[in-house]
C-alpha cells in the first residue's frame, strides 16, 4: 500500500512523497518554544495560540499514525528571469510561486484525489489533508519522511530538485511503514544568509520573521518598520533571494501544473501600473491568487514602498502624488515616506505623521 500510495501521488502530479510516523523528536518543542521565547513569530499570534500542535500531529488530528508528504514543483519556466527583475528597479518583484493560482487550492484538491484512491482499495479510513493551511511542522515532516532535508535558510532541500516546490500533507490512522530521513548537504555554505536583504536568516536554520520581507510584505498587517523599508527594494510580494541563491537550485525542475503559469503578467509588471489599480481591479485580477489574500490596503502599501525605492522619474512622482491624499492611512503614510525618498524636504514633518 505505501509503495501504491507514492505511485499514485506523482500521476497526480506531485514530483515526490514519502511516509512519516505522526510523531516528532522532543526536540521540536523545544526549538518551537525558544523561536516563540525570542519573538522570532512577530506579530503571528496563531503560531502561540496553537501551542504544541504544530509538533504534535496526533494533537492536531486524534488517531493520526501516520502521514504522507509531499511535494509539487512551481516554477514557472516561462517566467521573467528573476534576478533580472529584481535589478530593474521600475519593475514589481512577486515571488515566484504567487504568480499562478493560489498553491492551496491545487494541492488540497490532489491530496483529496489521493485520500479517495486510497480509500477505493482500502476502505474507508480517518484522514485530513493539508498544504500550510493549519498548524503543521511541513518541513520538519517531510525531513523526518526522508522527502529532503531542512536547509539553513529553513526550507526543504533536496539533491535533486532544490527547494522550489509546495509541500502537502496527507494525514492518516493508517499503519504505513515510514521512511528513512536523509543526510543534510548544506556542508559549510553559506550563501543564503549573506544574500538575504534584511538578515532575516539571523543563524543556520533560524528565521526573525520581523525581519524576513515575506513577513514583512504578506503577514504583517500594519505599517511596515522604516529600517527595513529601503532594504526591500522593489518585492512587493514575498521574497526569493534565499533561493534564488541557493546552489542546489541549479537542479530545480521548472513546475508542470498550467495552474502555476504567470497571470496577469505579475513576472516582470511596472510598478506604477500596478499602483494605478483600482480596488474593483484587484479584486478581478488576484481572485483565486495567493496575494488576492492580503486585500488592496496592503498590496497598494507594498507598491508604494516598491516606488519609493524605484529610480526617480516624473512617472513615479506622479504615481505617488496621485496617492497622496488617499483615503486610507497606512496607504498615505508609505505614500509620503516614498516621496520624501525622491525629494528629501518636500514632505513635512506634519503631513508624514497624518
Amino acid at each position: 500500500m505505501a509503495r501504491q500510495i507514492k505511485a499514485w501521488a506523482r500521476e497526480l502530479g506531485f514530483a515526490d512523497a514519502r511516509i512519516s510516523r505522526a510523531e516528532l523528536p522532543a526536540s521540536a518543542a523545544r526549538e518551537l518554544d525558544a523561536w516563540l521565547e525570542a519573538g522570532y513569530h512577530g506579530e503571528m499570534e496563531y503560531m502561540q495560540r496553537h501551542g504544541h500542535k504544530r509538533v504534535e500531529p496526533a494533537q492536531l488530528v486524534p488517531g493520526t499514525l501516520t502521514i504522507v508528504t509531499v511535494r509539487m514543483n512551481y516554477w514557472p519556466a516561462a517566467a521573467r528571469d528573476a534576478r533580472s527583475v529584481l535589478a530593474e528597479g521600475e519593475q514589481a518583484y512577486v515571488s515566484r510561486y504567487a504568480l499562478g493560482r493560489d498553491y492551496h487550492k491545487v494541492l488540497r484538491a490532489r491530496l483529496q484525489l489521493l485520500a479517495r484512491r486510497v480509500e477505493d482499495v482500502a476502505g474507508e479510513f480517518g484522514h485530513r489533508v493539508f498544504t500550510d493551511s493549519a498548524p503543521v511542522a511541513e518541513v520538519a515532516l517531510a525531513a523526518q519522511a526522508g522527502l529532503g532535508w531542512r536547509g539553513k535558510h529553513t526550507l526543504l532541500l533536496t539533491r535533486e530538485q532544490g527547494s522550489l516546490f509546495f509541500l502537502g500533507e496527507l494525514f492518516t490512522d493508517l499503519p504505513l511503514p515510514p521512511d528513512e530521513a536523509v543526510s543534510g548537504h548544506c556542508g559549510q555554505c553559506r550563501r543564503c544568509l549573506d544574500v538575504c536583504p534584511t538578515g532575516a536568516i539571523v543563524a543556520p536554520y533560524q528565521v526573525d520573521a520581523r525581519r524576513c520581507i515575506s513577513y514583512l510584505t504578506i503577514e504583517l498587517d500594519g505599517p511596515i518598520p522604516l529600517q527595513w523599508r529601503s532594504r526591500i527594494g522593489n518585492r512587493v510580494y514575498g521574497c526569493d533571494d534565499c533561493q534564488l541563491y541557493c546552489p542546489w537550485n541549479r537542479f530545480a525542475a521548472a513546475g508542470a501544473e498550467a495552474d502555476f503559469a504567470v497571470r496577469n503578467g505579475l513576472d516582470g509588471a511596472r510598478l506604477v501600473e500596478l499602483f494605478a489599480w483600482s480596488e474593483a481591479d484587484f479584486h478581478a485580477r488576484m481572485a483565486g491568487s495567493p496575494i488576492y489574500r492580503i486585500g488592496y490596503v496592503r498590496w497598494l502599501r507594498n507598491l508604494a514602498v516598491g516606488l519609493g525605492n524605484a529610480p526617480t522619474s516624473p512617472e513615479v512622482l506622479a504615481a505617488l502624488a496621485a496617492r497622496r491624499e488617499d483615503t486610507n492611512a497606512l496607504v498615505r503614510e508609505h505614500v509620503l515616506w516614498a516621496l520624501a525618498r525622491h525629494a528629501p524636504g518636500a514632505v513635512t514633518a506634519d503631513a508624514t505623521a497624518r
